[in-house]
């Protein structure tokens, strides 16, 4: 039996540890450690640009939501300031004074017609009620009337035509 050379700074293994530590590499192989140092400092200086990035879109997203917001609270008390102005012209005794300043009147008893065609109900007119003409904000300005004029004297007037005898009669 030959006995193989212990291998310096280890012990003479047998049975099972010794057919594992065959499968060891013997000798003292360095792996070249400059790519490895290499590869970690371009993975981390990777990933600290990337969350720059990301870190970067997600502000600017959260200042267009906030630009956003804004611009919602606003058109928000828009729309219901016009909702307001809305519900004004809307009510009951808003459309009675806009409804006289328009010269209209309250109507009389309404009289109904049935699906057999029989009237139900007496129908009354509108109370006459003498309101004074409003004119609409641009109708003064071309509702102006003419002054009267005097009437012609007749003896300056010239002939006219129909005055005139017509040739053959």
């Amino acid at each position: 039996m030959s006995r193989k050379p212990e291998l310096k700074g280890r012990p003479e293994l047998r049975g099972r540890a010794a057919r594992l530590a065959r499968l060891l590499p013997t000798g003292r192989a360095q792996a070249a450690r400059t790519p490895f140092v290499l590869l970690v400092v371009v993975l981390l200086g990777g990933g600290l640009i990337g969350l720059l990035v990301l870190n970067s879109a997600l502000s600017e997203g959260a200042f267009q939501l906030d630009d956003l917001q804004r611009e919602t609270k606003n058109l928000t008390d828009e729309e219901q300031a016009l909702q307001r102005d809305i519900d004004a012209y809307a009510a009951p005794d808003a459309l009675q004074r806009r409804a006289r300043e328009l010269g209209m009147v309250p109507g009389g008893d309404p009289a109904f017609l049935g699906p057999d065609g029989k009237v139900k109900g007496v129908p009354s007119p509108a109370a006459a009620v003498r309101a004074p003409l409003v004119l609409a904000p641009e109708a003064p300005a071309t509702a102006t009337v003419p002054p009267p004029t005097t009437a012609p004297d007749p003896a300056d007037a010239a002939p006219t035509p129909s005055s005139e005898s017509t040739p053959g009669r």
